[in-house]
């Protein structure tokens, strides 16, 4: 194996990109080594072999993980995907961003994150739901609404989240609401909670515009990705004025330099389960697009998508992470240079945790909330987030990221130098 192919893989390895940014800025905070040896690593990781019949009686085995990284200041937290390329390495570096992410926007939860090896796409809702609660019943002792609380993610929805609190609720002999966030709002979700993360992303981009000087209506916006969080990102920020110029998806993106109509758009994907062939726009390279003039770039879909292959032509202002790790810690110093002002993940796609915190809190008052409460306490936490995040980056003279991860370091050993070492 060639050097440029080690390093590049190197570079693609999310955990090693987490590593590298946790190792800086806790080298920026003179963090004490018995601290940094504690929070470098997943406090437990647990990987299960699933037996599930599939439709046709055969019998297969899939392969899941459940990474939990920290529970110093309250239960784990974090998402379970389902998609054929999920590694342990993912995993773990996913459960350390919750981690790192909970405690950016100050809501008592540690970091955890799941995911089965399998193509979602290619099973039938009875695969789906038999491998979920398998999945469930693996995990039984190690979930729960006081030990680590799941939530959607990629390949993931409110009905995989309805099996698998029925599945814990079945064992545990009693409805129990909060043992997952992310549900349909008649089985305990929050009103809110779909649109949240996008919600947060248009909230950190407000800032982010005011600091700059810009103002919505001059603002021109691409988004990767037009899953939950790249559409409700997207379709928000057209109806408050922002003019969203490019959509990028996996298999072909569309463009156009007056504004598309999201409204319209998210009609037609609706009817056609597509983008392509939506009339109010033109095709696009969907790599073109990443590094297409804009002011607000959002990629929305999975890691690794501005690399040190590509940082140097991207040519946006602001850089809002909806996807966890979409950029490489190689990339990092090349948009710093060109003096990108980037919306670290750990803050910007923040709305979704943040909203889940309100849903476990709603589950368990037994009271829900109105969603223009959901949204207007979403507004407030983000906000808070983002100025002690820049507060934090000029006080110590680093990039926003550094300071997120800063911040964050900083109060989970705080946490953890109070609570001290169990032994």
């Amino acid at each position: 194996m060639s050097t440029t192919t080690m390093t590049m893989e190197k570079e693609a390895n999310p955990w090693e990109s987490q590593s590298a940014r946790f190792d800086l800025a806790a080298q920026k905070l003179n963090l004490d080594e018995g601290i940094w040896k504690v929070l470098r690593y997943p406090s437990r990781e647990v990987i299960v072999h699933i037996p599930v019949m599939l439709d046709n009686g055969k019998l297969e085995v899939f392969t899941g993980f459940r990474v939990q990284h920290s529970i110093a200041r309250g239960p784990s937290k974090g998402g379970i995907r389902y998609a054929p390329d999920v590694t342990l390495d993912e995993v773990r570096a996913l459960a350390s961003w919750m981690t790192w992410k909970c405690a950016v926007v100050n809501i008592p939860f540690g970091g955890a994150k799941g995911g089965v090896i399998c193509d979602p796409h290619k099973m039938s809702m009875g695969e789906l739901e038999r491998m979920t609660r398998r999945y469930t019943a693996e995990l039984i002792e190690f979930i729960g609404p006081e030990k680590d609380v799941p939530a959607p993610d990629v390949n993931t929805n409110e009905q995989i989240m309805a099996w698998m609190m029925d599945t814990y609720s079945m064992h545990m002999r009693q409805t129990v609401t909060a043992v997952v966030t992310g549900k349909p709002i008649n089985m305990g979700g929050s009103r809110g909670r779909r649109e949240a993360t996008g919600r947060g992303i248009m909230i950190v981009c407000d800032e982010a515009i005011k600091k700059l000087g810009l103002s919505r209506d001059r603002t021109r916006v691409i988004v990767q990705g037009f899953g939950n969080v790249g559409s409700n990102a997207a379709l928000l920020m057209h109806e408050a004025r922002y003019k969203v110029i490019g959509i990028a998806e996996v298999d072909g993106g569309i463009y156009n330099k007056n504004g598309i109509d999201l409204v319209a758009l998210t009609e037609y994907r609706q009817r056609n389960r597509t983008i392509h062939g939506f009339p109010g726009a033109e095709p696009a390279e969907p790599a073109e697009l990443l590094v297409s003039d804009c002011e607000i770039l959002i990629p929305a879909a999975t890691e690794n998508q501005i690399t040190s292959r590509n940082a140097d032509r991207v040519k946006c202002k602001i850089l809002a992470e909806g996807a966890n790790g979409p950029t490489t810690s190689a990339a990092d110093e090349i948009l710093a240079d060109k003096r990108v002002f980037v919306i670290p993940d750990i803050l910007c796609n923040a709305g979704g945790v943040t909203t889940s915190y309100f849903e476990w809190v709603q589950d368990r008052q037994g009271y829900f909330w109105k969603e223009s409460v959901v949204n207007e306490q979403l507004e407030h936490i983000m906000i808070t987030a983002f100025e002690d995040v820049v507060r934090f980056a000029e006080t110590h003279g680093v990039n926003n990221r550094i300071a997120a991860y800063m911040l964050a370091i900083d109060r989970v050993a705080y946490t953890i130098r109070q609570r001290g070492i169990y032994a």
